[in-house]
């Protein structure tokens, strides 16, 4: 390991980014991508960091999380925002990008820098020896989706994505819920959300009407997926009471304002360290995005409710992160000969800008490791900081990857009443932790820039 050489495994956002910080520090880097030579069946170029789905990175609005996050990654000098914000199309507050041009910006970018070596193949099996950064995505080919199972335990590494529905706790209108657990266990450990039997028909109604998502081709043809978690709305086409006999059972739970068991309860449960996040227990779905917020919103207490994020079901290759990676992005567990880090949405980290950060903290990271420096811990006041620390001490047992919210930030000292006022805040207290880090740790100073 004493070459001052790291190789990065995977040419999407998050290796990409890796494979640029490291370089930028003065390490020589091979970063390896399989395509062309072997295409995935999302992608349809092998250029670098092609964009499979929308062409917007989200919100460029600093007290909007995304755009927090953007200018985060702009005063860290991250290759995917500048080629982003060079390429970018008219979007309103949004920083959308021409696809073709992104993706060759990066191509071009990561071709000729002096300290990059890109190679077209497929890696199989991880290198016994080095300092490896493994960006695979989401879409990871088979016989290396394999060796990372057995490294990590089958248990730890999911191939499908049930992501419930989560909702900021100041959002919800607690005059309408309850806390508590079933029969008592647990000091309030859920919010409890119950329904008459008139609320409960009106949900199942509005639930077998609405739009789902079409499955991909290849999410069609494999016979894995929904096996292991049913979509609610699945559930519901089973019969009128499947729910309340399902996911909305009311056993065990009395409501204090009335002394009765409801005819149905919605649970939330706590998602966040901080308390202030609460995702939809049972409630994994294909609805499309704008009929969840339709229907779920009919739930008594989350009317006016504020999604963080809805729920979804795809193909997604992912670690269990809590378990197995530190908040620098390297595996937890020694490994004789070789030091691991892993980025993007492999780690959990959800979206474009999320895979993105990741990218960039394990590659600074593992450039630190070849070069002989202490790792670096990113703030938590930070959203950089907050979301790898979300995705490396979140729950192992109900982890699930996550997009960069406001709900990730430990609170304010002072709170602000107003959610624009609030975020503001979040997004001032953010920059300023970012740049005393940045000034503390001068984790920038060994960045020589090359064009």
């Amino acid at each position: 390991m004493s070459e001052k050489r790291l190789i990065v495994i995977g040419g999407g956002l998050a290796g990409s980014e890796a494979a640029w910080q490291a370089a930028q520090r003065g390490v020589e880097v091979t970063l390896i991508e399989m395509r062309p030579e072997k295409m995935t069946p999302a992608h349809r170029t092998g250029l670098l960091a092609e964009l499979v789905c929308s062409n917007s990175l989200g919100s460029n609005l600093p007290d909007r999380a995304p755009g927090l996050l953007k200018e985060e990654l702009r005063r860290l000098r991250s290759l995917i925002v500048r080629c982003a914000d060079a390429c970018a199309v008219p979007a309103g507050d949004a920083l959308a990008v021409g696809r073709e041009a992104f993706s060759e910006c990066v191509t071009e970018t990561i071709v000729h820098h002096p300290r990059i070596t890109l190679l077209r193949r497929e890696v199989e099996s991880l290198p016994k020896e080095g300092i490896i950064v493994v960006a695979t995505g989401p879409l990871t080919s088979e016989p290396l989706a394999q060796e990372i199972a057995a490294l990590a335990g089958e248990e730890h590494l999911f191939f499908y994505d049930a992501m419930a529905p989560i909702v900021t706790l100041d959002s919800i209108d607690m005059s309408k819920v309850f806390r508590g657990a079933r029969y008592g266990r647990g000091e309030g450990d859920y919010i409890n959300c119950p329904m008459t039997r008139e609320e409960y028909d009106r949900f199942v109604e509005a639930l077998l009407s609405a739009e789902t998502i079409p499955l991909r081709e290849f999410e069609r043809g494999d016979k894995r997926f929904f096996e292991a978690c049913l979509p609610i709305e699945v559930l519901a086409a089973r019969g009128h009471e499947a729910l309340a006999f399902g996911p909305l059972k009311p056993v065990g739970l009395i409501d204090p304002r009335t002394g009765e068991r409801p005819y149905a309860v919605v649970q939330l449960r706590q998602d966040n360290l901080a308390g202030t996040l609460y995702n939809l227990v049972g409630f994994q779905t294909n609805l499309k995005w704008s009929e969840q917020k339709r229907v779920f919103s009919l739930i008594p207490g989350l009317e006016r409710a504020e999604w963080v994020r809805f729920g979804q079901m795809h193909r997604n290759t992912y670690l269990n992160a809590p378990r197995l990676l530190e908040p620098t992005m390297r595996w937890r567990r020694p490994e004789e000969g070789r030091s691991l880090y892993f980025a993007g949405q492999i780690v959990g980290t959800e979206g474009y800008i999320g895979s993105t950060a990741s990218g960039l903290v394990a590659g600074l990271n593992a450039a630190r490791e070849v070069l002989g420096k202490p790792p670096l811990v990113f703030p938590y006041e930070t959203m950089i900081g907050a979301l790898m620390r979300y995705v490396t001490h979140a729950s192992p047992e109900n982890f699930q990857p996550m997009k960069p919210n406001f709900g990730l930030l430990p609170p304010l000292e002072r709170t602000k009443r107003r959610r624009r006022e609030r975020n503001a805040a979040y997004a001032e207290r953010a920059l300023a932790a970012l740049e005393a880090f940045l000034a503390a740790s001068g984790a920038l100073e060994d960045v020589v820039e090359t064009r």
